[in-house]
C-alpha cells in the first residue's frame, strides 16, 4: 500500500476530524491508532492518519511519537506529512506544538512549514496570526476556561515562539488571497531573514485551498484539518485521486447489537447535548468525586446500564460543569483528576463492549483517546458526516469483531448530536 498524503494527529477525536475532512474533500482514508502492528492488513487508501494522543504529554514524549509515526509514513510513500493539531491551538508554552513541528521538519531535510488552525466551517479563522473562535479571540471565547490547556493568548505568533526555538513569521491575508504566488514570494522572504515555521491567515475556504497548493510542495505542515481541506482538494486536482465513494459506503454496513454512549467532556457543547439526550433516552451523571474515591461508582454505572441497555440506546457522562472541574483539580490536582475520570469511563466503555455494544459514541478527546486505547482498536475506516468535523467510524482488525463508532470532540456537534450519531449507525 503506497499512500499520498500522511498525517499525525495529536489526539484521537482530531484525528477523526481530520479523516473525515479528507473523506470528504475525495481521500480514501483509514484512521489507525498508534503505529500499526505489521500484521495489520490495511485497505487500499490514499491517506492513512495516525492518531497518537500527545496533546497534553510532555514535549519530548510527544516528539519522540511523532517522529516515529513520520517514519511510518515516510516508509510508505508520503511525500507530505500534515501535523494535525487542534483548530484552537490547544497547548502550553512549554508545546508541543513548535517542538514537534520543529522536529518532524528536521527529519524531513527542513524548508519552511506552514502553520494554521483555521477552520472556517467550524468558525475558526486566523488574521494577522491572531486566532479567532466564532469571532472571538481566542483568549475571549470559551477556551479561556479549559480544563486542560487554557487559552490565554489569541496571537499565535506569541504562542509558538515560547514553545519553539526558532523564529515565528506570518503570512498574512494579502498575500493568501493573492494567491499561490504571493505566498511563495512571501515565504522566500521569511526564509531569507532565517523564518521556516510560518503562520498562515486564512478566512475562507479558498485561503485554504492556496495554502494546501503551496504546503503540498513542502514535505512538512502543521495544522488543523482545514489544512487538511486543502491538501486533499490539491491532490484532487492534480490528478491522483480516485473515488472515494465505495469506501465510504463500505464503513456504514450494519453491524447490529447494542448502543450506549459515553461522555467526559465538559464543554458547554456536550454539557447541552446531554440535556437534550435526557428527554429521550436514560441518563446517568457519574459524581466525579466518588469516580475519585474507588471504584464503587464505575460498578454502580455498570450495573445501572446492565438493567437498562437491552431496551435501547443509554448515556453514561462524567462531565461537569467548569466550577465542579476546578474544585477537583484544586483538591486532587489537574493530572490526577483527568487522568482518573478517563480511566473511569474507559473501563465503563470496555465493560459495554464486553456486554454487546457494537454501536458507540464517546465524547470528548481525552476520553475518546482512553476508550479505544482500553479497547485496544487498532484502526478504523471512515464513514460519511455525522456532523462538521465527526464521521462514522467502522474498527479494521478489532478483537469484538466489527464495531460502529463515533468519535466526539467536546465542543462538536449539533445539540441532538447524540441521537443523530445513533441513527447512522444502523
Amino acid at each position: 500500500m503506497a499512500i499520498l498524503l500522511g498525517s499525525i494527529a495529536d489526539d484521537y477525536t482530531g484525528a477523526s476530524d481530520l479523516a473525515n475532512t479528507l473523506t470528504k474533500n475525495g481521500l480514501r482514508t483509514v484512521q489507525t491508532v498508534g503505529i500499526p502492528d505489521p500484521s495489520l492488513a490495511l485497505p487500499d487508501v490514499d491517506s492513512v492518519v495516525v492518531s497518537l494522543k500527545i496533546r497534553s504529554v510532555p514535549a519530548s514524549d510527544a516528539v519522540a511519537a511523532a517522529t516515529s509515526a513520520e517514519r511510518w509514513l515516510r516508509q510508505r510513500g508520503a511525500g507530505h506529512v500534515l501535523y494535525k493539531i487542534c483548530s484552537t491551538f490547544d497547548s502550553t508554552d512549554a508545546g508541543n506544538i513548535g517542538p514537534v513541528t520543529e522536529a518532524l521538519s528536521e527529519a524531513a531535510g527542513g524548508g519552511s512549514v506552514l502553520v494554521t488552525p483555521a477552520f472556517p466551517e467550524t468558525g475558526r479563522t486566523v488574521y494577522l496570526g491572531h486566532l479567532f473562535v466564532g469571532g472571538q479571540p481566542l483568549n475571549e471565547s470559551p477556551l479561556k476556561d479549559h480544563p486542560l490547556n487554557p487559552m490565554h493568548d489569541a496571537n499565535l505568533v506569541r504562542v509558538l515562539t515560547r514553545q519553539s526555538r526558532n523564529a515565528v513569521g506570518v503570512v498574512d491575508l494579502t498575500a493568501v488571497a493573492a494567491g499561490p504566488g504571493a505566498v511563495r514570494a512571501r515565504l522566500d522572504d521569511l526564509r531569507a531573514a532565517g523564518v521556516t515555521i510560518v503562520i498562515a491567515d486564512a478566512i475562507f475556504e479558498r485561503d485554504l485551498e492556496t495554502l494546501g497548493e503551496i504546503a503540498l510542495e513542502t514535505p512538512v505542515s502543521t495544522g488543523a484539518s482545514g489544512l487538511g481541506l486543502g491538501l486533499a482538494r490539491a491532490l484532487v486536482r492534480s490528478g491522483r485521486i480516485s473515488s472515494a465513494g465505495a469506501t465510504t459506503a463500505e464503513a456504514i454496513r450494519p453491524v447490529g447489537g447494542l448502543s450506549a454512549i459515553v461522555a467526559g467532556s465538559c464543554s458547554k457543547a456536550t454539557l447541552r447535548q446531554l440535556d437534550i439526550a435526557e428527554r429521550s433516552m436514560p441518563v446517568l451523571r457519574l459524581d466525579p468525586e466518588r469516580l475519585l474515591a474507588g471504584p464503587d461508582e464505575i460498578a454502580a454505572a455498570i450495573s445501572w446500564a446492565g438493567d437498562r441497555i437491552a431496551a435501547g440506546p443509554v448515556v453514561i457522562a462524567a462531565s461537569a460543569a467548569p466550577e465542579t472541574v476546578s474544585r477537583l483539580q484544586a483538591l486532587h490536582g489537574r493530572e490526577a483528576s483527568g487522568h482518573a475520570i478517563e480511566t473511569a469511563t474507559s473501563i465503563i466503555t470496555a465493560e459495554l463492549v464486553e456486554r454487546g455494544v457494537r454501536r458507540l459514541v464517546v465524547a470528548g478527546g481525552e476520553t475518546s483517546g482512553a476508550a479505544v486505547d482500553r479497547l485496544a482498536i487498532p484502526a478504523f475506516l471512515i464513514g460519511p458526516e455525522i456532523a462538521p468535523g465527526v464521521p462514522v467510524l467502522r474498527t479494521v482488525g478489532n478483537a469484538q469483531g466489527d464495531m460502529l463508532l463515533a468519535l466526539k470532540s467536546g465542543n462538536f456537534g449539533g445539540e441532538n448530536f447524540f441521537a443523530a450519531a445513533l441513527a447512522m449507525m444502523h
